[in-house]
């Protein structure tokens, strides 16, 4: 008895070694393929930030950012001036600007902009806030559900020179065709920043592709 299990318990380490190794195989292919992905998708995020597709389109439509007490940040109204630029050359008859209330229950981003461009001069009839966005996947999607509802099918999409990629998909998904706009000199002036910035984007990315294979 004490001969078989003598014998019986190497077998059993080489059992527990071939799985081992081979689990480390699979787990050396698993970070392989997704530092490929995260390679492949960052060389589009950046081909992606030099564009500027100025076509005519059923609407511009600006993703949010901070706003401060009412005020947009310094980020958010650079955004909103290059969307009220694009509509001062009629490439659009309409702007649609997201974004929710985060922190600040008094005021939304997509409140905040749309209270800037009036401003600027748009018209009411020239403006859609798009207030519930908690994030820009959320925000996609009303905006989505937007247009549609207005029989609108193309856009103008303005945010930061690295987010766009992420956002023509996003949008893409819901049916909508998406021209690029991102504002200029949005891009981190820093190889470091850049590059960080253009990680996180990637990342983003993925973890949505993840979330809707789920």
């Amino acid at each position: 008895m004490n001969s078989a299990v003598a014998h019986g318990r190497p077998q059993s380490q080489k059992w527990r070694r071939k799985w081992s190794l081979k689990l480390l195989w699979l787990l050396a292919l698993a970070v392989v393929a997704v530092a490929g992905f995260l390679l492949a998708i960052s060389q589009e995020i950046v081909h992606e930030a030099a564009e500027q597709k100025l076509y005519p389109a059923d609407a511009i439509v600006v993703f949010g950012a901070a706003q401060y007490s009412g005020r947009p940040s310094p980020v958010l109204r650079a955004r909103l001036d290059h969307a009220f630029e694009l509509y001062q050359r009629k490439l659009a008859p309409v702007v649609i600007i997201t974004g929710g209330f985060g922190e600040d229950p008094q005021f939304s981003e997509g409140g905040v902009g749309h209270d800037y461009l009036l401003h600027r001069g748009i018209p009411e009839s020239g403006l859609i806030a798009e207030t519930q966005g908690s994030d820009t996947a959320e925000s996609a999607r009303r905006v989505g559900t937007i247009m549609h509802t207005n029989r609108m099918h193309a856009c103008l999409a303005v945010s930061d020179a690295y987010h766009v990629f992420r956002i023509r998909k996003l949008l893409e998904k819901e049916g909508i065709e998406v021209y690029v706009a991102p504002r200029p000199d949005s891009r981190p002036h820093g190889q470091l920043q850049r590059g960080l910035a253009v990680l996180r984007e990637a990342c983003s990315y993925l973890l949505w592709k993840v979330q809707m294979m789920a």
